[in-house]
């Protein structure tokens, strides 16, 4: 490009401060972000921007940070309405007694699509741009995602019992394959399989589950090592942990994402690094179920990669990644009993970039680099409860919260404006969430 070329593009961001996360540990100042399209075409400083291109709209935002968007790693979407509606117990009574008859009672396709829309709602209002869910019907949450514009992996689920979904894990792996072939290829949905847990699944489903992953290239997540009583119960039936059957199993690899692992020894540890397998830390659903700790300083510093999500807002309850961000740098640091334990930076790059590299999308999403996909969020800072401010990461980490989200892209089509969503009609979709809430609350009095 010479001295008097000017480039035209579609949108320009000015930004106070912007945080890349590649490279990593760095806080920007007065940077802007040029949008071609569907990805990034520059960033560079606002100065450089006013020499170099000429864009149709520009976003001017003072006093915001403007940084990738947040991938949630890990929820049950449409578990949004059954937010708040058996609190304070213990997982397995949790499921048992609560969750899995409501599920039983009211799970169907528009409960699932309404219920998938909610929780985009609340997840894009406060962030997120990519998430991860596993949950029933997933092709009416697939299609959900897509209509709203929003990047999904969606896990199919697979258990050996039968569900709403379908009659056992036969059924569960023929629709899954097919929804695999529905998707392949897709820019937004990012088909994948869902095998429940090791003990709702037995070994020929889990041998069928790889196969198809090696078919296809599909991801695998997996909720592993949740509680002390599942590797105990794993111990007692199979003698070895459940780690250890899945990698005798195939399981393990650098396309299965283990979701909690909140119960690790040493040998654990190993497994996971020797794979490459990743990890996703639900901080705030493991201790609201009494469920355990993950160390996730001693993960990353094994090399394992770390990425994190929010669980269903049923045990969490919400879906605001930054929260869950804040929760698992101050228990990091518990954990490892060193404050220095998962700095700010790391937090980020955890709901970042290392979500997209356990999706295996690092080279488009993640970070705020020429070249990648535009999934871009801005965090206005000018608020007093935020002030004053002296490291942006800091804030972003410790003393923000969702809600001071305020604009969104995907692909480059903005999602939220002013801290308003653009593409999803709140006063409809609070007209169904209320029409199940009074379904639920009429079945709890029965």
């Amino acid at each position: 490009m010479t001295a008097d070329t000017i480039t035209a593009a579609d949108i320009r961001i000015n930004a106070r401060w912007l945080i890349p996360i590649e490279p990593s540990g760095v806080v920007l100042e007065h940077q802007a972000v040029i949008i071609q399209g569907t990805r990034i075409a520059a960033v560079l400083s606002v100065a450089d921007a006013d020499r170099k291109f000429r864009t149709r709209e520009t976003i001017d935002l003072p006093h915001h940070v403007v940084m990738p968007g947040l991938i949630n790693m890990h929820g049950h979407a449409a578990m949004a309405l059954f937010r708040g509606m058996a609190d304070d117990l213990p997982l397995m009574t949790w499921l048992n007694d609560h969750i899995w008859p409501a599920e039983g009672r009211f799970i169907s396709e528009q409960f699932i699509a309404d219920g998938t829309q909610l929780a985009m709602a609340e997840m894009l209002r406060t962030g997120t741009t990519t998430f991860s869910d596993m949950y029933f019907f997933p092709e009416i949450a697939a299609q959900a995602a897509h209509d709203c514009g929003m990047r999904a992996q969606i896990c199919f689920p697979l258990l050996d019992f039968p569900t709403a979904w379908g009659s056992g894990p036969e059924e569960y792996l023929n629709k899954g394959e097919a929804l695999i072939g529905a998707w392949r290829g897709n820019d937004y949905i990012m088909p994948a399989i869902g095998p429940h847990a090791p003990y709702t699944v037995s070994d020929g489903p889990l041998s069928e589950a790889v196969a198809l992953s090696e078919r296809t290239g599909a991801r695998i997540q997996i909720h592993l090592h949740e509680t002390e009583f599942e590797v105990a119960e794993a111990l007692d039936k199979q003698g070895q942990r459940p780690a250890e059957r899945l990698a005798r199993l195939g399981v393990l690899g650098a396309r299965t994402q283990c979701v909690h692992m909140t119960q690790i020894s040493d040998s654990d540890i190993a497994l996971l690094a020797d794979t490459g397998t990743h990890v996703i830390h639900c901080p705030e659903s493991n201790l609201k179920l009494a469920s355990g700790l993950c160390p996730a300083h001693k993960l990353m510093e094994h090399g394992i990669n770390l990425a994190i999500g929010t669980d269903g807002a049923a045990s969490n309850n919400d879906l605001d990644l930054f929260g869950e961000i804040r929760t698992a740098a101050m228990v990091a640091k518990v954990v490892a009993n060193d404050a220095a334990a998962l700095s700010a930076h790391e937090a980020l790059k955890m709901a970042t970039l290392n979500g997209a590299q356990a999706l295996g999308r690092d080279n488009e999403l993640g970070s705020l680099v020429a070249g990648k996909l535009a999934d871009i969020i801005a965090v206005d800072l000018g608020d007093p409860f935020i002030q004053p401010v002296y490291d942006p990461a800091s804030h972003l980490v410790y003393s923000n919260h969702g809600r001071a989200v305020t604009h969104s892209w995907i692909n480059g089509v903005p999602q939220v404006q002013d801290g308003k969503l653009t593409r999803i009609d709140v006063p409809d979709l609070m007209l169904r969430v209320e029409g199940w809430a009074r379904q639920i609350r009429q079945q709890q009095a029965d």
